[in-house]
């Protein structure tokens, strides 16, 4: 190679480190000079309904401070929580900011997106049809979508609920980002009815809301009338649930908080951008529910007790798949299943989470035996709200304890 050719690649090589360096250095800044949306925890504006029980006070005041270092910590917007303790709500608390730009803070009926956690409240409209006979979970599911396409194996209800029937998740950024308004559950399943199975169903555990758009559809079908009806009419209004409605972006919500989304690698700590608009109607009960921690304790002390579903119908809820192999999955049919330490004791846990729909994450968990539900959402993705959760249910057992139920 010339002498001229070797300089001149070296030029070239000099002028590439330098642009890198000078983008590694400007991403570094970037990411540097994000301020903090709440410099001190004890500073984050907090709305509350009412005063706690004398009770709870000293667990409603931790919980208030395991809620600001939270917030401070992610570098949340905002943050929402409730607890039901024996059948009521002893706690309902919004921290931060519903709306960063307007200022307007969290209150307790500020709506939140609640995203995958939508699938245990449409389990719950499974049970409800159950007990009523009007479908069986071990039905093909064309038995109630007859719009769904045969596949190169036969999938029941069952299955789906249980993510183990072989259907894909959204794994696109059109799956997952939809423009489109669907007025029936059945009209979502457009994006993939015409997909293969992924493996033979029970031979895998493979999370996938799109088989819980297929379940909201066999909802719709067996009540006979449009699914977020029947949610309405049939466990939102009967538990009080009024701050529980379908998420759409062609009509206005009151209270709907403002969603954001982490500005960079999926990482709150480096402050949030405004979401994009979506509508997430077409997810139905896979996803597409706006409610309030208030309303998620009221769904799980209704299921917890009995007063929603029998608890025979709770249980088979409630009770891990197994797989052909005969491995046992940590889900049921609709709800997240294991064991974790509470108040030094070994407690079931039922629950579920939300981080990816754009602007939104929760945990929803609740005891049944320990007779506490928990609920904490916040305004933007990938937020750590468990971590949150699990430590304020620590801090309510801890002050109720008492013999577990049986």
């Amino acid at each position: 190679m010339s002498k001229k050719r070797t300089e001149t690649w070296l030029a070239l090589a000099g002028v590439v480190l330098g642009v890198l360096f000078a983008a590694g250095l400007g991403l570094y800044s970037f990411l540097n000079a994000t301020p903090p949306l709440h410099p001190n925890a004890q500073d984050v504006p907090s709305v509350r309904d009412a005063a706690p029980l004398q009770k709870w006070a000293d667990a409603v005041e931790q919980g208030r401070q395991l809620a600001r270092a939270g917030l401070v910590e992610q570098n949340l917007p905002g943050l929402s929580v409730a607890v039901g303790a024996n059948g009521d709500i002893v706690w309902a608390e919004g921290f931060g900011w519903a709306d960063l730009e307007n200022r307007v803070p969290v209150a307790p009926g500020t709506r939140f997106r609640i995203g995958h956690a939508s699938k245990a409240l449409t389990s719950a409209a499974v049970g409800l049809l159950l007990e009523k006979g009007r479908l069986h979970v071990d039905d093909e599911i064309q038995t109630y979508v007859p719009a769904f396409p045969k596949k190169q194996w036969p999938v029941t209800l069952r299955q789906l609920m249980g993510h183990v029937a072989g259907v894909r998740h959204y794994d696109k950024e059109t799956d997952s980002m939809s423009s489109a308004h669907c007025e029936r559950a059945s009209e979502g399943l457009q994006n993939f009815a015409g997909d293969l199975l992924r493996f033979e169903p029970e031979t895998h555990y493979r999370y996938s809301t799109f088989g819980w758009i297929l379940v909201s559809a066999a909802v719709e079908a067996a009540a006979g009338e449009p699914f977020f009806t029947f949610m309405r009419t049939q466990i939102f209004e009967p538990l009080g649930m009024a701050d529980t409605t379908s998420d759409s972006a062609t009509e206005p919500i009151l209270d709907r908080a403002t969603f954001y989304y982490p500005r960079f690698s999926g990482d709150t700590s480096y402050g949030p951008e405004l979401a994009t608009t979506v509508d997430y109607s077409c997810f139905a009960g896979a996803g597409a529910f706006l409610s309030t921690p208030s309303d998620l304790v009221r769904f799980g002390m209704a299921v917890s007790s009995g007063k929603l579903l029998q608890p025979a119908t709770v249980k088979m809820l409630q009770t891990p798949q197994l797989l052909a192999s005969g491995e046992e999955t940590d889900y049921g049919l609709g709800w997240t299943l294991e064991t974790v330490p509470l108040a030094g004791e070994p407690t079931r846990l039922a629950s579920h989470a939300s981080r990816t729909l754009l602007g939104g994450s929760t945990s929803f968990l609740t005891f049944p035996e320990r007779g506490l539900v928990v609920a904490v959402t916040s305004n933007t993705s990938f937020a750590g709200t468990r971590s949150i959760a699990l430590k304020i249910a620590e801090a309510f057992a801890a002050q109720g304890k008492g013999p577990a139920r049986k």
